[in-house]
């Protein structure tokens, strides 16, 4: 007769057992004060604590807008995407007029002498915008690679697409080039 073990919950490879005890109270919150994420203990330390989170706040998305490094998201971060941005805030595009156009579309659709080209105009700005996007994609793709040879290129085309349909002053981060400037 073979015996069969008794398995313990605290010999199981259940996610549900942690094996350590549950800390005291007094010893969380402790740490919280380390941490400096201990709830106040009255209105004056709340006040003092939302303050200080919309002041850290505030600097953190004024450095994203500006564009420090450290400040930016995965998605922005890197030089090879920082030469995306700079590339493509320094052109127009139809793709950048895309939400206005549309906007003024849907103002005009009522317009009765101009319901038939106003209702033909949507579809022929979208096949224009992702045409656009397309040559736009090869053309960032082909100069990454050449300015950055170790960089990966993979969605680089996208991001400069992405980037080039919102509006010029709607962009994060800021554009730091303008339409017409020289890249380097």
């Amino acid at each position: 007769m073979t015996s069969k073990k008794k398995t313990t919950k605290a010999t199981e490879k259940d996610p549900a057992v942690k094996g350590k005890a549950t800390p005291k109270r007094k010893d969380a919150e402790a740490k919280l004060v380390v941490n400096s994420l201990a709830p106040a203990k009255n209105k004056e330390e709340r006040r003092k604590q939302k303050e200080l989170q919309r002041s850290s706040r505030r600097e953190s998305r004024e450095a994203f807008m500006r564009g420090d490094e450290s400040a930016l998201t995965v998605r922005d971060r890197g030089p090879a995407r920082r030469f995306v941005r700079d590339f493509v805030d320094a052109r127009r595009s139809v793709a950048e007029y895309l939400l206005p156009a549309l906007l003024v579309i849907v103002l005009l659709a009522n317009v009765k002498p101009l319901t038939l080209v106003i209702s033909n105009l949507p579809p022929v700005l979208f096949v224009v915008a992702i045409v656009e996007g397309f040559i736009l994609s090869r053309r960032i793709k082909k100069e990454v690679t050449a300015r950055f040879p170790n960089e990966s290129t993979k969605g680089l085309g996208f991001y400069a697409w992405s980037r080039s349909t919102m509006i010029r002053r709607m962009r994060a981060p800021r554009p730091s080039k303008k339409p017409g400037d020289k890249l380097s």
